[in-house]
């Protein structure tokens, strides 16, 4: 199982891997493939009118980012910030993604993402989860560490909380904010908010620790768009210094003749085996504080649960994949005490 798990995490890699793997950037080959393109599908958007509830505005544009996906993600250093930082190359990769809707409650909606290869390669991607008016949440505070973040009632109305979750479904960040329709155009824009390093990172850099992010959201006619305005932050000894700011552009393009049957597929015979993942790292993330008991660029706990999800579409015995979970997060997620606001659950 390890094997084919390795196999599929670097298939991934080669085409996006959690929004992290990259190609050698090349600004005229980049036009170039953008130009040949076909043009992405157009959809009609419902407007949020006047008489619109925001709550319903919300609610439909969040639910449009379900869909078929070209995808494409750039990453480009634009602003060197620590003396003698020259800014690395800029990053692209891309795919085709599916997202799929796996619970709207009303005020919850959760959306899974799953790469779909042309050769029928599938792998399952990250999840976002979408609270409306929760009254708090996990937060990422750096070290592989997570805290419970309680908000005060004058932050709440009308806001979104969107989190973010990695391949095997544990934390990676959350932030808040609200939807915007001025205009005709739903637009989410989030707080400031501490981020791990991503995989595309991680696997070719050690010069610096975490990620201050602010994140924007549009529904577009073709899709969707999430634009990141990063800070790459050095920690050490308690004390922050910011090395680059880079920008992030993922653009979701709609897209027809890509056959994503082998990632619904996927999804269907292994849909149980990730229910119970969520439940059991929600239930972990409902204590005050989470360590993630490996380094951060240690990825065999990821490649055992891709394993264990795998072997659950060959035999579908439940409780043997719940008993193999609990197993697996004995010796790889911690529970630990609340920490203080002064230790970093809010980033600025």
């Amino acid at each position: 199982m390890m094997t084919l798990a390795r196999t599929l995490l670097a298939a991934g890699a080669a085409f996006g891997l959690a929004a992290c793997a990259t190609t050698p950037y090349a600004p005229a080959a980049r036009a170039d493939s953008a130009a040949k393109q076909p043009p992405a599908p157009q959809r009609i958007l419902p407007r949020c009118e006047t008489p619109d509830a925001p709550f319903e505005c919300d609610r439909r544009a969040i639910l449009a980012m379900q869909g078929e996906y070209a995808v494409s993600f750039h990453f480009d250093e634009t602003v060197a910030l620590a003396p003698g930082y020259a800014p690395k190359p800029d990053k692209d990769s891309g795919g085709h993604e599916l997202v799929l809707l796996v619970e709207d409650s009303g005020t919850r909606i959760v959306l899974q993402h799953i790469l779909v290869g042309a050769s029928g390669m599938v792998i399952k991607h990250w999840r976002q989860d979408w609270q409306y008016e929760t009254p708090a949440h996990w937060a990422y505070i750096g070290d592989q560490r997570f805290a419970r973040r309680e908000r005060a009632p004058d932050e709440i109305d009308g806001t979104w909380t969107q989190s973010v979750y990695e391949v095997h479904d544990g934390p990676r960040y959350a932030g808040i904010g609200r939807w915007n329709h001025r205009y005709g155009v739903s637009t989410w824009t989030s707080e400031r908010t501490w981020r791990p390093l991503p995989r595309r990172e991680y696997t070719t850099r050690d010069d610096y620790q975490l990620l201050n992010v602010e994140n924007r959201h549009t529904i577009t006619p073709t899709g969707w768009t999430h634009e990141q305005d990063n800070t790459k932050v050095m920690r050490a000894e308690g004390r922050d210094a910011v090395l680059v700011r880079e920008f992030g552009f993922n653009d979701y393009r709609l897209v027809s003749g890509h056959d994503f049957g082998p990632g619904k597929r996927y999804w269907e015979e292994t849909a149980p085996f990730w229910d119970a993942v969520r439940a059991r790292w929600d239930a972990a993330l409902a204590a005050p504080g989470l360590r993630l008991a490996y380094p951060a660029d240690e990825e065999a706990f990821l490649t055992d649960v891709l394993a264990r999800a795998e072997a659950f579409r060959k035999d579908r015995d439940l409780a043997a994949a719940t008993a193999w979970i609990e197993a697996a997060f004995a010796t790889r997620v911690a529970v630990e005490p609340q920490r203080t606001p002064a230790e970093g659950a809010t980033a600025r």
